[in-house]
């Protein structure tokens, strides 16, 4: 095995197709990967915006009781990639992230958290994708930003 292939599984190809469909498709491709182990459900998809959701629950939260960084990362960082796989251009065979960059502004004990992502550049070579993180009352949480390395063959 080279150095470059995962013992556990294969990446999962993206579901086709629009509307609720493609979001319920999209949430069942999570399951088993980080994004379902925490619990994030896609809403809406497209290649011009991805919404997506958690519920806040014991599991996502810091020590300290309030939501933890790493899982606001994740679901806006989640929401991000999908747009990504979902806007490829031609000939593309995937991406990888290059840069995160999170704003936090706030924080949620309970209740649901969204993330809205819609891309800022996208080129042939790489996708800028900016996020915003809001808790239950529509109160941003944090700004999220990532660049994507277009990989080709």
């Amino acid at each position: 095995m080279s150095g470059n292939e995962s013992p556990v599984a294969a990446p999962r190809p993206t579901p086709a197709g629009a509307g609720a469909q493609l979001a319920d498709d999209l949430t069942t491709m999570l399951a088993g990967r980080l994004p379902g182990v925490l619990g994030m459900r896609v809403l809406e998809a497209s290649a011009e915006k991805v919404i997506g959701e958690l519920t806040v629950s014991e599991r996502v939260l810091a020590p300290n009781g309030y939501l933890h960084a790493a899982t606001v990362v994740a679901l806006a960082d989640t929401a991000c990639g999908i747009g990504t796989r979902l806007s490829l251009p031609e000939g593309a065979t995937g991406f990888t992230t290059l840069e995160v960059k999170t704003n936090y502004l706030g924080t949620a004990r309970s209740g649901v958290v969204t993330t809205t992502a819609t891309p800022s550049h996208s080129g042939r070579r790489t996708q800028t994708w900016d996020a915003t993180v809001h808790d239950g009352d529509g109160r941003t949480i944090a700004l999220f930003r990532c660049t994507q390395l277009v990989l080709r063959p």
